[in-house]
């Protein structure tokens, strides 16, 4: 938590977001405190070994089953529901990895991350080491500028200085946003692995690096060989295309809706570590069925103020969380699915605008909607 911060209101909020913090930092930070101190004498920050232990060997035997059709479907167009089903799977698979390297999974911190570094090479294809640098660097400064890189300017701009620089074609891509998110989003897949073997080979200093690149190269030697000796050769990339694609979108839209959309903070803001954690955060709505289908992620308020709390325990924690943001007025925001989405969509779109007119100001055509 930082010393004496200094609270200050996000610098491009969200349709319908007021400007966080009234109460003094301190006040947050002793409520805060006293908040988690509940949370622990609740229990709710036990690990839950065996509930992912049990979820672990569900997904394991339901990726087992899924291979095994694979093998008896032989030559048929129908094993794109088959890859669709193993893309799903390895986004669970995810979900698993990311819990792990929280350490909500085991007591041991050594077991935890070999749980996820395992788990997200071997079964999902993902760099752990990559991963974990660039998820630490998001818990800490969540939607700021320069800092958490989730919102770095790529394919997408998530602020409007970053649109505002665009120029040409791609300026015209940028106006247009928000309607490509979602088409984009199928290409994640493609770019976590890349970035993945990037990561692991340019990096100076990555610990294991020889463990995950082997296991990594490995993985995708076997997955092709696999596919392309049981399938004819249009069948079998369009089979690795369709299984990437389902991954890369159910990854995307499982992360998308826990920050896009939500105020956006300028490098040089220092706001108290809870304001900034709960309102750059949005829930979504949906009880256990939502719990199961995005990984815990539906729980991100509560996920960025307690990151080591186990899955089951984030829905216990909500309304003690909420009664603490209420108390001491900060803005605590839940919505279903499709409501994050379209604002996604919209705030989107608005940063947008900024790529179409240097002189144009999407800030204040959030405001005339409001």
């Amino acid at each position: 938590m930082d010393p004496q911060p200094e609270s200050v209101a996000p610098n491009f909020p969200a349709p319908a977001t007021e400007a966080p913090a009234t109460k003094p930092p301190n006040n947050i930070a002793a409520g805060y405190l006293a908040l988690a101190e509940k949370i622990r004498q609740s229990g709710l920050q036990r690990r839950r070994r065996w509930y992912y232990i049990t979820l672990f060997t569900v997904l394991l035997a339901l990726l087992a089953a899924a291979w095994t059709g694979f093998s008896l479907l032989g030559n048929s167009w129908y094993q794109l529901l088959i890859a669709s089903a193993i893309g799903a799977l390895f986004t669970q698979f995810a979900f698993l990895s990311h819990e792990a390297a929280h350490h909500q999974v085991f007591k041991s911190k050594r077991v935890n991350e070999w749980a996820a570094r395992l788990v997200g090479t071997s079964l999902v294809g993902i760099s752990y080491a990559m991963w974990m640098r660039k998820h630490t660097r998001h818990h800490g400064f969540p939607n700021t500028v320069d800092k958490d890189p989730d919102i770095k300017t790529g394919a997408i701009a998530f602020h409007p200085d970053a649109a505002a620089g665009r120029r040409g074609a791609m300026a015209r891509v940028t106006r247009l946003q928000g309607y490509l998110l979602f088409p984009l989003l199928p290409f994640l897949g493609f770019s976590l692995y890349l970035d993945s073997f990037k990561y692991l080979i340019r990096q100076d200093k990555v610990e294991h690096r020889w463990v995950e690149l082997s296991i990594l190269a490995a993985r995708a030697a076997l997955l092709l060989a696999v596919v392309f000796w049981l399938l004819p050769f249009g069948q079998a990339f369009a089979f690795i295309g369709v299984q990437m694609a389902v991954f890369g979108f159910y990854m995307g839209a499982s992360f998308a809706p826990n920050h896009k959309g939500m105020p956006i903070y300028p490098q040089s803001s220092r706001p108290d570590f809870v304001t900034r954690q709960v309102t750059a955060s949005r829930n979504i709505r949906g009880g256990w069925m939502m719990d199961l289908l995005m990984g815990g992620l539906n729980r991100q308020t509560e996920h960025h103020l307690f990151p080591d709390m186990p899955r089951p325990c984030l829905s216990k924690a909500a309304p003690m969380v909420r009664q603490y943001c209420r108390e001491h007025s900060i803005p605590y925001t839940e919505t279903s699915l499709l409501e994050s989405y379209a604002a996604i969509v919209r705030y989107l779109g608005a940063v947008g605008l900024a790529a179409s007119d240097p002189f144009h100001c999407p800030v204040a055509d959030i405001y005339r909607r409001v």
